[in-house]
């Protein structure tokens, strides 16, 4: 199981791929449409976020409150996990030790209307304060200041990321969506690969990426190593390699653009067992039907229309290695979109 409440039942458009296994298990035949749902829905993993969390919470935005299904704004928290645990994890670099870290950290903003996000990625290490969590063993984490931001995945799994992501911003997290090394590089190979310019060449040993600068064609496993390397870019930190997964993001909102998924069954089919095998939510987004009433509502929003920004941060006084918020840019840039 997989974090507080977590049950197998059950970078904005791999949502909306999965809002299309519907009308593609259609098109892959009736008698294929039950083993296909059945499927694909027993795929996703979810973490009971609202009942562990309580009223302890930032409030639901009154013009949300009562909309199912909707044109409200949204935020949703998405990490990246950096697993180490699996063989398919392992072999793309996710170490050797069980747990997982929240390796990549997105507010994923939605505005009200749903035809436009911005996309505000979090430095994993931002020294924030990380409040007291419930944990998955039971009882509570003590809350700790000036903690890494990551950290309170490893403490307390998605529950605790989403209750240190809404302490710092100040905003209720909507919905959790978590997608783990592996889940990724199925996504970008079911989906033909990713396009993405760079802007410099790349000798990373830590990430195994050797690339030149210019246009490039990755399959999964190479576009994992870009999201994932920093060695060489900037300064060498976390910093520099944001604006690669910002890249990443764009470059894969133009893939599943181009990408006719509903004039090619088996390809949709793949695309959204990578989506779903691969993703753990919150309850609210944990089946497909949920899946489709999410990326039905999001159709609006293309590449184009998707702003990819970072929260301002500056040097940690106590340690060059690590940021902290930039004020006041920081809590203007949160304030705009709670």
């Amino acid at each position: 199981m997989k974090g507080e409440g977590a049950r197998k039942d059950r970078r904005p458009n791999g949502l909306r791929t999965v809002g299309l296994v519907l009308v593609g298990a259609l098109l892959l035949g009736s008698g294929a449409v039950g083993w296909v749902y059945r499927h694909l829905n027993g795929n996703i993993r979810s973490v009971d976020i609202d009942h562990a969390l309580g009223d302890d919470r930032p409030p639901v935005p009154s013009a949300t409150a009562a909309e199912p299904l909707p044109s409200g704004p949204l935020n949703i928290l998405v990490l990246g996990s950096d697993s180490r645990s699996g063989k398919a994890n392992k072999k793309l670099g996710g170490g050797d030790s069980s747990g997982a870290r929240s390796d990549t950290a997105m507010v994923v903003h939605v505005d009200a209307g749903r035809t436009s996000a911005t996309v505000v990625s979090i430095p994993r290490d931002t020294l924030v304060t990380r409040p007291s969590c419930p944990l998955p063993s039971g009882g509570t984490s003590v809350a700790a200041y000036g903690a890494m931001f990551n950290s309170a995945y490893e403490v307390g799994g998605p529950v605790c990321a989403v209750k240190t992501a809404e302490t710092l911003t100040g905003i209720r997290m909507d919905h959790y969506v978590e997608i783990d090394f592996a889940g990724f590089a199925k996504l970008v190979d079911a989906l033909g690969g990713v396009t993405v310019t760079i802007d410099q060449d790349i000798d990373d040993d830590s990430s195994h990426l050797h690339i030149k600068a210019g246009t490039q064609h990755l399959d999964g496993k190479r576009a994992l190593a870009l999201a994932r390397t920093r060695h060489g870019i900037g300064d060498g930190s976390d910093l520099g390699r944001i604006g690669l997964q910002q890249k990443l993001v764009k470059a894969l909102l133009e893939q599943i653009a181009a990408t006719d998924l509903l004039t090619d069954p088996a390809r949709l089919y793949r695309v959204a067992d990578a989506v779903t095998a691969s993703l753990t939510t919150d309850t609210g987004l944990d089946s497909l039907s949920e899946l489709s009433s999410l990326g039905r509502s999001l159709k609006g929003i293309t590449a184009d229309r998707t702003k990819t920004v970072m929260m301002p941060v500056v040097t940690a006084p106590s340690d060059p290695n690590r940021v902290i918020p930039k004020e006041p840019a920081a809590g203007k840039l949160w304030n705009s979109l709670g």
